[in-house]
Formats: C-alpha cells, structure tokens, sequence
C-alpha cells in the first residue's frame, strides 16, 4: 500500500515540475501581453525556445518584456504625460499655421503692390 502512495507522490511531484516549468516560461509573455507589446509573439517564441536552453534565455526576456510600457513607450520619459504632449504639439502646431497664414499674407500683400 506504501509503495502505491510513493508512486503516486512521484507523479503528482512530476506533473507539478513540468507545469510549473512551463508556466515559469511564460512570465516574460504575460508581462508582454499585459503591458500591450509591439514584440509578443517573439517574446513567446523565444520563452519556448528558453525551455531548451535550460532558461539561459529567461532573464533576457523578462528584461524585453519590461522595457515597454504603452503609456510612455520603451521607457524613456522626457517629464511629461502623453496628454502634456500632446498639448504641446497641439501649441505648436497652432503658432506653425499662424505664422504660415501670416507669410501668406505678407506674400500676397508684396504682389498686390507690385502689380498696382
């Protein structure tokens, strides 16, 4: 009756081994999947790929996979929020039209002189 407890402590030691292996790997693609990567489907491919090489791989993509964040991109943050930005292109763009309206009019001004 013990040696029936042993075997089945060994398989059910076995089967938690392998899963859990597995779901190891995947950590760098849910956080990809998490964080809306532009690169998920590599980061999993390589994770099953990291199976074979033991997990040598494994560091390497969790740092891939923390690199991106969809709010601010692959982590370089110049001070200001998507929205600040925005906003500052929108500043920008509306001096840009003013000064072309304001060539346009000196332009046009310049011909009607030099056509009376």
């Amino acid at each position: 009756m013990l040696d029936y407890f042993a075997l089945g402590v060994l398989f059910f030691v076995g089967i938690v081994l392998f899963y859990g292996i597995i779901v190891l790997h995947d950590i760098p693609y849910e956080i990809a999947v998490h964080r809306n990567h532009p690169h998920q489907d590599a980061i999993h491919a390589a994770g099953w790929v990291s199976l074979f090489t033991l997990h040598a791989l494994w560091p390497f993509l969790w740092i891939w996979a923390m690199l991106y964040r969809e709010d601010r991109g692959w982590g370089f943050d110049h001070g200001k929020s998507g929205a600040a930005q925005d906003a500052d292109l929108a500043k920008q763009l509306a001096e840009l039209r003013q000064r072309i309206e304001q060539l346009e009019g000196s332009t046009s001004a310049a011909r009607n002189e030099k056509e009376d």
